[in-house]
């Protein structure tokens, strides 16, 4: 009977100094830079050790293994794009429902600061250690607590999704953007792939605005997004 695949976890020291905390932001920027120039065959403790600039031990002291370093850098994009994810809800840039939905859309695809090759091996990664509900699921609650704030806002042009639809529209999006990833689309960063990306998300919000009034009432499970 197959064993259940346990999640990576970094039991290490935490750094709680700045000098730390400065020492853990270099260690993952090089895992960063490492994966770009050479994906995950050139990817070891001992490579980013050397290109961070320090010992082997000191990034033992914080990264049990590699795979505790590509996850930790895998949490440290998501936190960055759910902070853009979360003005883009909010509209600051474009309060329209294109305007939000492309500010996001545009924010997903730009993940990883534009190094293509180091989010795709995080990606796979992520994949093979089956970690991607885990980091999943995090990301889906985000978007909906954020969307719930910004619906409740008087004039908020989004609509209620229920779990269903919310799962569904997540997905479909995330998914198509991981697809190109790992299958290195010429046209992932293209203005043509962010507008196709609009235009299903936008047409499936638009559907479900449209249907609203024949809604024979609120449903709980409804989130606001």
């Amino acid at each position: 009977m197959a064993t259940r695949r346990q999640p990576v976890e970094n039991k290490r020291r935490i750094p709680r100094q700045a000098r730390a905390a400065e020492t853990v932001a270099a260690i993952v920027e090089a895992a960063a830079q490492i994966l770009e120039r050479g994906g995950l065959a050139a990817f070891t403790t001992n490579a980013v050790a050397e290109r961070a600039g320090v010992s082997i031990g000191t990034l033992y002291q914080y990264f049990g293994d590699k795979n505790a370093l590509l996850l930790a850098l895998a949490r440290q994009e998501m936190e960055a794009a759910l902070a853009e994810i979360g003005r883009a809800l909010q509209g600051e840039v474009d309060p329209s429902l294109e305007g939000r939905v492309r500010a996001m859309v545009r924010t997903m695809i730009h993940a990883f600061r534009g190094r293509q090759r180091a989010r795709k091996a995080v990606v796979q990664a992520i994949l093979a250690q089956g970690l991607g509900i885990e980091l999943m699921a995090p990301v889906a609650s985000f978007i909906a607590a954020a969307g719930a704030a910004v619906g409740s806002s008087p004039g908020s042009m989004l609509p209620a999704l229920s779990r269903e639809q919310l799962f569904i529209l997540s997905r479909s999006a995330l998914g198509a953007i991981r697809a190109a990833v790992l299958e290195e689309q010429p046209f992932l960063r293209s203005r043509g792939f962010e507008d196709e990306l609009v235009r299903m998300v936008v047409a499936y919000l638009g559907a479900i605005i449209a249907a609203v009034p024949r809604d024979l009432g609120p449903d709980p499970g409804r989130t606001r997004v």
